[in-house]
C-alpha cells in the first residue's frame, strides 16, 4: 500500500488537517533536525555514500523514546493551534 492515507485509514488512525505553512507543527522541524544537525556537526564524509551510512547508523540507533517525544511535542503543540484558532504558535 503506497498511499499513506490509506494506511492510516486501514488501521484505524484519523487524519486531521494540518494547516498550511505552519513550521511549528512539523515534527521533522520540532524534533529531529536540531538532534540531526548537532550529531552531524563537525563532520566531514569523502563521499556521499560515507554521509549516507553515518545517517543510516544514527537513525538506526534512535531509542523509540525519541519518536514518543517528537510526536508528544507535536500534540501539545496542535492543541495550542486549536485553542488558540490560529495556524501557527510559538513554542
Amino acid at each position: 500500500m503506497k498511499d499513506p492515507q490509506q494506511w492510516l485509514q486501514r488501521y484505524g488512525w484519523e487524519i486531521l488537517p494540518h494547516p498550511a505553512h505552519s513550521p511549528d507543527l512539523a515534527p521533522s522541524d520540532i524534533h529531529l533536525f536540531g538532534p540531526l544537525k548537532r550529531h552531524l556537526g563537525g563532520m566531514a564524509f569523502e563521499t556521499e555514500d560515507d554521509l549516507i551510512s553515518e545517517l543510516r547508523n544514527w537513525f538506526d540507533n534512535l531509542d523509540v523514546d525519541f519518536f514518543r517525544v517528537g510526536i508528544n511535542s507535536l500534540l501539545s503543540r496542535w492543541q495550542k493551534c486549536i485553542d488558540l484558532h490560529v495556524d501557527y504558535v510559538e513554542k
